[in-house]
């Protein structure tokens, strides 16, 4: 059946089919965000009549949301990946991969399209395009500019990629590594450092965002270095129990009741 032929009750249909195949909410939501766009240019194209488009479109979007994908990397299985980077040129790169992809919270696809002119030593920063073709700078944490700087003077100051391929005997290839390339090492330092779970690019992203958060930065500058659009989406990478966001609330303070107040008089 074409997009415009939809009506009311083949898209109501269609969510409730996703629903049924157990999608979470977001993804159905981003789906239902896609159909809608579908019906509008149709009805743009004069292809549905107004109330056909705005009757089809009438769907709740699905509310819920559910932890985010993967796991939390902990501290001692960074240092054993980094440990298992040896001081080869490819050791050398992957580390430094490592080390930025979990100090600044990357996606593996910007990790991916980073360059050399990306990336300011006086500033200490990446300068990136993320999701939505929207630009943001990111501050390298100061624990990863020695593995950063150590592949830089291995790759030297040709434009181009900041994460290259490498040909056997070291030599650099300057163009870029795929995203692929970049879970590939990952898993492949995984095993040589003796992981048991599996570690993928996105679990170092969430365990930065998580680690933000547990040390108290505030939702907005995380955000802002996670590149969400959305606070609600960075608010799921909040691992704090509820004792400490209890203790939290504790330490407000307001001015205690005068002695001869009593509480049961209302």
């Amino acid at each position: 059946m074409p997009w415009w032929q939809l009506r009311y009750e083949g898209t109501a249909a269609l969510r409730a089919v996703m629903l049924d195949i157990g999608w979470s909410p977001s993804h159905i939501n981003k789906h239902l965000s896609a159909l809608r766009r579908v019906l509008k240019e149709s009805w743009r194209l004069g292809l549905m009549t107004a109330d056909d488009y705005h009757r089809a479109i009438d769907l709740e979007p699905v509310k819920g949301q559910r932890e985010p994908a993967g796991r939390d990397v902990g501290e001692t299985e960074l240092a054993a990946l980094l440990a298992a980077c040896d001081d080869s040129p490819l050791g050398v790169r992957d580390a430094a991969v490592i080390a930025v992809v979990y100090v600044t919270g990357v996606r593996r696809t910007e990790a991916a399209d980073l360059t050399l002119a990306s990336y300011s030593a006086a500033a200490q920063s990446l300068r990136l395009v993320g999701k939505g073709n929207k630009e943001r700078v990111v501050p390298i944490g100061e624990a990863a500019i020695p593995w950063l700087e150590a592949w830089l003077r291995l790759r030297g100051g040709k434009p181009g990629a900041l994460f290259c391929p490498l040909r056997k005997g070291g030599k650099v290839e300057h163009r870029h590594l795929t995203s692929q390339t970049i879970a590939d090492l990952l898993e492949r330092r995984r095993v040589q450092a003796g992981v048991a779970l599996p570690i993928k690019p996105h679990d170092l992203r969430r365990t930065l965002i998580g680690d933000l958060l547990d040390n108290g930065t505030d939702l907005a500058t995380a955000q802002a270095l996670a590149g969400h659009a959305d606070p609600r989406t960075t608010s799921r990478y909040d691992r704090r129990s509820l004792d400490t966001k209890r203790d939290a609330v504790n330490g407000l303070r307001l001015p205690k009741p005068s002695t001869d107040i009593d509480p049961t008089d209302r």
